[in-house]
């Protein structure tokens, strides 16, 4: 996958952060506001903003009424507005999956949610549905999710502490992702960060 300077950025560290933003006026209100992150870099620079798309009565009621099962695209955006990858998650009942587009709308690959008796478990799939790796959550480590091909650690997603207070009053979340030396594919840390928005939502988004 050829990369543009928007998604560079993303694969050139090999650690990031994903932290959701909330507003201290959204405690109020009993409504589900659009969810918003930052993503920045490994010396804690900003990279890109993530923001759920749709502003009107209709995503607002359909936020609030479904919640952290609802559809969503998310746009990944530069400070300067230049659209870097686009997530989609279409409507679903059961197993989530998140579809991630790059800026011209090719497909980069897809996300889905697996069955696991014991934790979690998503596979990554490239564009053509090929299967390139596992996201496995332990069942006695909820906060983690290790990205694992032929059982080998590629990569670490983890839901890391943000003080009392947010935590308690807010469903406002912050992760860590960070890529293993063996993980250089461009495409495979792209979705890998990507995974990390379905997770939010998927168990920890309904904490609110």
């Amino acid at each position: 996958m050829p990369l543009t300077p928007e998604t560079f950025v993303l694969v050139r560290d090999d650690a990031l952060r994903v932290r959701q933003v909330r507003e201290w006026s959204e405690l109020i209100s009993p409504l589900e506001h659009r969810n918003r992150y930052e993503v920045r870099g490994s010396l804690d620079e900003p990279l890109l903003h993530a923001v759920e798309v749709g502003s009107g009565v209709g995503h607002v009621l359909l936020r609030s009424l479904l919640k952290a099962r609802r559809p969503f695209t998310l746009e990944l955006r530069t400070p300067a507005g230049a659209l870097a990858l686009r997530l989609v998650r279409p409507f679903h009942l059961f197993f989530s999956r998140l579809r991630v587009e790059d800026r011209e709308g090719r497909v980069l690959g897809e996300v889905w949610q697996r069955l696991r008796l014991f934790g979690h478990a998503y596979e990554v799939l490239g564009p053509n549905g090929e299967k390139l790796a596992r996201l496995i959550g332990p069942w006695l480590r909820p906060w983690t999710f290790q990205l694992k091909r032929s059982g080998k650690l590629l990569a670490t997603v983890q839901k890391r502490w943000r003080g009392l207070g947010v935590e308690l009053l807010t469903d406002a979340d912050s992760f860590g992702v960070r890529y293993e030396p063996a993980l250089q594919d461009p495409t495979l840390r792209l979705l890998t960060l990507a995974a990390t928005f379905l997770v939010d939502f998927v168990h920890f988004e309904k904490r609110k």
